[in-house]
Parts: C-alpha cells; structure tokens; sequence
C-alpha cells in the first residue's frame, strides 16, 4: 500500500488540529475547526489554504510560446509577461487529461500548475509534446510549496504581511489572472491573483524551506482581518458554489471541453494542437452536458446520484453536490442531455429513492461582489 506524502506544512497543520484525508495520494487537511466556519471566513474575510499538492513545471526556450500552443488547447505565444490563463491539457481524442494554469515568467519562461492527481499523466505528456523542440520542461514539483489566501480581505492580509517585500507590481496594480515576483525574507516567491473559491486572492508560490515561516507571517498578519486556515472540505463547497470544475468529477478524459462549458478555453483555429483532431470529429455528437441544478428543502444531491425526467427516466447525472453554505439551499453540477439543458428545466434528483425536485440553472450559482 502506497503511504500518502504530506506537503512541507505538515506540523502546521497538526498543531492547529487538522484532519486529514488522501487527495491525490497527498495526505491533505480536510479541515481545523468547521466546514461550514471555514467556508464563510473565506466569503466574508479570508481563508489560509495549504495547496502544496499542485503540480509545478517550468517551460523554457526560445520556442516555449509556440510550444505550449501545441500542447495545450489554449494560445499561450501572445501572454504578456506577468498574464496566466487558464487551459486544458488534451488527450488525441479531445478528451481532458488535465486542465491547469498557465503563467508567462519571461519571453521564454513558463509556469504550468498541473492538478496533483495527474502530474505524471502531464508530465508525460508534455515531455511527448516537447520531443524534437527547441524547449525544456522541468518538473519542479518537489522544490516548491503553494499556500492560497482567499477572500474578500486577501490583500490586506498580504499588505500586513512582515517580511513580503521587492514587489516589481504593486499589489493594487495585480489584476486577476496575473502574477508578481516578489521576495519574502530575501527568498523568491510568485504571487498570482489567482484561485480557486469563486472570492478575490492569492495564490503564493516559495521555495519548501521557507513554506513554514510564510505560513506563520500569514497567519499573524491576517488574525485581526478574520483570517482562518481552511481545508479541503471548504475549497470544495466554495469552489462548487462557483462552478468551477474538479478533475475527477466534471472533467476526465472521457469528457470532451465542450460538454464541461469550456469550449472557449479551447483555440481551435490554431493550425494544430494536441487533440485538435478528435474535437473536430468529435463536434456534432450528442453527448451529455454540464449544468447546474438549484433545489428546496436541505438533501442534496451527491457525486454519482441519477437525475431524472418528468417520467423518472434517467437522463444524467451528478458529478458534484452539496447544501450551498452561501445560499442555504441544495445546488448541484450534473451532466444531463443537451436536450433538458436550458435554464429553467425542470429535473429530479434521486436522492436516495427520493425524487427531489431540481431546476437546470446557469453557472456559476454565486458571484461575489464587484
């Protein structure tokens, strides 16, 4: 049996009480104190999350541009340094082998942020793609820690911060999908307006010798802006609150972008990419896609329970579910047929030989205040 790794901030988390879970084959705090007090510290102020498990590969080389537009499904050439975008890794026959985060460095230096679960799956891949081009890809995923300050007090916790200095850009100059360099106790560290919760924040990347004090200054400087560790648990309901995919859930290499709602993520005028082949014979099928679905009452709908029609015939299914924290009621992301849909549809959750009543509703449920 293959023991779980545990990120750099595995004391830290122990002394402050967190339980654990495997995600990814990372032993992972699942939470401190409460989901539902993590969630909305993180609505209502900020939240501190240990992201270590993510996957880090650096790109590099006078065709690194070029190369990631082959890659990856998305146009990387034309980011400006300091920009990231999101992306989607794809399989020959269009289907998702990871979506990630892509962030221009230099001309000629990229970040990737891969998922933990599929780093060798996108390792692999890129290392494919890369044969026979002016590149090299580096996989720096055990030199480095990624924690994530989430929430609507996030930039005030980072400008309270001792020791967080050297920005070459203001952080109220950061716009959203973009990244500084900057130095915490004369170490380097990345800061990127990026995350994955549906609120403002940050994501900071530092070398694993300094992860822990980070952690520490962090914490102290956002105690009086209402700033609590948060786990896996809360990263889940917030993150399906916005609907944003999970791997594993909405995306896998069976599905194909556009059924997930990411057919813009994809550049599909670009001469050739990695799955470009399979989506153009792929375009007409009839496939199941995704939708959010919105209900009364407090049982929810779960990963793997049938959605129905009027005439209880199975016509999807939940990917990912939960009594919404925020909006105090059941929401749920499920494939369903193309056919049921259009906003407003009326649809049923089997819940557990129950039928719940649910309406097809556009994503995300919830957006935060401009």
């Amino acid at each position: 049996m293959t023991q779980p790794r545990y990120t750099p901030l595995r004391d830290r988390h122990e002394t402050l009480g967190a339980s654990f879970t495997d995600f990814g084959g990372w032993a992972m705090p699942v939470r401190y104190t409460s989901d539902l007090a993590e969630h909305h510290a993180v609505r209502t102020a900020a939240g501190l999350f240990d992201i270590s498990h993510m996957a880090e590969f650096f790109v590099s080389g006078a065709g690194a541009g070029e190369y990631l537009d082959y890659a990856l499904a998305g146009r990387h050439s034309t980011l400006t340094v300091g920009r990231a975008k999101y992306s989607l890794l794809l399989a020959e026959h269009g289907g998702i082998v990871d979506d990630l985060i892509v962030y221009r460095l230099e001309d000629e230096m990229f970040l990737v942020i891969a998922n933990a679960g599929n780093r060798d799956a996108v390792a692999a891949a890129l290392a494919e793609a890369a044969e026979g081009r002016d590149v090299r890809v580096v996989d720096a995923t055990e030199d480095y820690s990624l924690v994530a300050v989430q929430g609507p007090a996030a930039r005030a916790v980072l400008d309270a911060t001792s020791g967080l200095r050297g920005f070459t850009l203001p952080l109220n100059e950061l716009t959203y999908y973009a990244a500084v360099a900057a130095s915490f106790e004369d170490r380097p560290v990345l800061i990127a307006r990026t995350g994955y919760t549906g609120e403002d924040g940050y994501e900071l990347l530092i070398p694993n010798d300094s992860a822990a004090a980070l952690w520490d200054a962090l914490r102290a400087a956002g105690e009086p802006h209402g700033l609590v560790p948060a786990g896996l648990a809360a990263r889940d309901t917030l993150r399906l609150e916005a609907g944003m995919p999970l791997y594993g859930h909405e995306l896998s290499r069976e599905i194909l972008p556009a059924q997930a709602g990411l057919a813009r993520v994809v550049a599909l005028d670009k001469d050739d990419f990695v799955g470009r082949a399979g989506l153009v014979d792929a375009s007409a099928t009839e496939a199941p896609v995704l939708v959010g679905l919105v209900a009364e009452g407090k049982r929810a709908g779960r990963a793997g329970y049938a959605v129905l029609d009027h005439s209880g015939a199975v016509v999807g299914e939940i990917t990912s579910g939960a009594l919404s924290p925020t909006l105090g009621h059941p929401i749920a992301m499920a494939f369903v047929s193309p056919a049921l849909s259009a906003p407003g549809t009326t649809l049923f959750i089997d819940v557990r030989g129950t039928r719940i009543p649910a309406t097809v509703t556009a994503l995300p449920f919830y957006r935060r205040a401009a």
